[in-house]
């Protein structure tokens, strides 16, 4: 039976069949989240398989999400966002004014530098771009702790934090993430 399933996986495959991105990284993150994996394995989700699963788990109001890497440890995500859309889509719909203001597709791309070992991880937000204008140093601290840390305390900006489900490191290259399993 596993060889007829690998077997039919490997010729969908090899004959251009649709082989669904979403459904192989939720395969893996499921792997990974039910604590199956050996000490030392190590997981590889690669950049289509990531942009599937984010857009599929995205709100309302996001779309077209890529993470694209260029260098390691630095990842760029981008996508087209309405955050009067995202907000509705959480069940906190902005007041007239904000739904004004916030209202309309915009492009987004926020590059973070992300380093992990011992079970934990660090991401530092580097530059964020909203249509087109940058916003970086103090600017992007002051908005990360007076909007986005308000609006989603469980963020975790520039400290670490526990990776659980026993991962040891997540190593971000640019041709894919290895999830490194621990103890």
């Amino acid at each position: 039976m596993r060889r007829k399933l690998a077997f039919l996986v490997l010729f969908g495959v090899a004959v251009g069949g649709a082989y669904d991105s979403y459904l192989s990284a939720k395969q893996k993150l499921d792997l990974i989240e039910a604590g199956r994996l050996r000490t030392g394995a190590r997981v590889n989700l690669t950049y289509p398989e990531l942009d599937a699963w984010v857009a599929h788990e995205m709100p309302d109001g996001v779309r077209n999400p890529k993470v694209v890497v260029s260098t390691y440890g630095v990842a760029t995500g981008s996508a087209v966002v309405d955050f009067a859309k995202v907000r509705r889509a959480q069940g906190s719909p902005p007041g007239w004014l904000m739904e004004k203001l916030l209202e309309g597709e915009r492009p987004v791309s926020v590059t973070a530098r992300i380093r992990s070992s011992g079970g934990t991880a660090t991401v530092d937000v580097e530059r964020v771009e909203i249509s087109g204008v940058t916003i970086d140093g103090g600017t992007l601290d002051f908005l990360i702790r007076n909007i986005l840390l308000p609006l989603y305390p469980e963020a975790v900006i520039g400290k670490p934090f526990e990776l659980g489900h026993r991962i040891e490191r997540l190593d971000v290259a640019p041709t894919a993430v290895g999830v490194m399993i621990g103890k």
